[in-house]
């Protein structure tokens, strides 16, 4: 019951995301010297302005959030992820995935997708620099704008990750990855 009422703790501010909050966690983004040139290479990204991830032994993380192309909302997406391991405490972070291409997009939305084992995301902490890619070899990007050679690298499999920590803290070597729900918005033509 502890371990329940710890995840649903640390899980459950996840669970209410203003439309301010998109907006504002797309800027955060924006202005990192690593990750803006993203938002240029890519077809379309998703963004996730608070998932909460907590665990004793076991765990889970939730959020909600948003798909854009070419800047505007083409649905909305839920991220769940359940894992078992050593794990201990909770923690809050905003995350954006970028898709590369109209393949990786069309993957990303074709219903459940979810992250192999192998992926990863890159942590940035706002005005230092980071690393740019998904994989474990990642290429070292340095305080100042990534080079298009750079942007270029960081995708893995046509996508790249970031995330930006919000709060708490967490010890994690568990398994199990971040599963997305893709919900279209309604086109105007599909009302009755």
């Amino acid at each position: 019951m502890f371990r329940v009422l710890l995840i649903l703790v640390f899980v459950a501010p996840a669970w209410h995301v203003h439309a301010d909050s998109f907006d504002g966690t797309i800027q955060v983004f924006e202005l990192n010297s690593t990750v803006g040139p993203f938002f240029e290479e890519s077809y379309a990204f998703a963004v996730f302005p608070a998932i909460g991830k907590g665990g004793v032994g076991f765990g889970g993380a939730f959020g909600r959030g948003k798909v854009y192309v070419n800047k505007k909302v083409t649905g909305n997406v839920t991220l769940t992820k359940l894992t078992l391991g050593f794990q201990l405490g909770g923690q809050a972070f905003s995350e954006i995935i970028f898709l590369k291409d109209k393949r990786a997009y069309d993957e990303f939305i074709s219903g459940s997708y979810e992250f192999d084992a192998t992926a990863s995301a890159v942590a940035i902490t706002i005005g230092a620099g980071a690393q740019a890619g998904t994989a474990g070899a990642s290429a070292n990007v340095s305080a100042g704008p990534a080079t298009a050679a750079q942007v270029e690298y960081g995708f893995n499999k046509g996508m790249a990750v970031f995330t930006h920590a919000i709060g708490g803290l967490m010890y994690e070597a568990s398994i199990g990855g971040q599963r997305f729900k893709f919900k279209p918005l309604p086109s105007h033509g599909d009302e009755t």
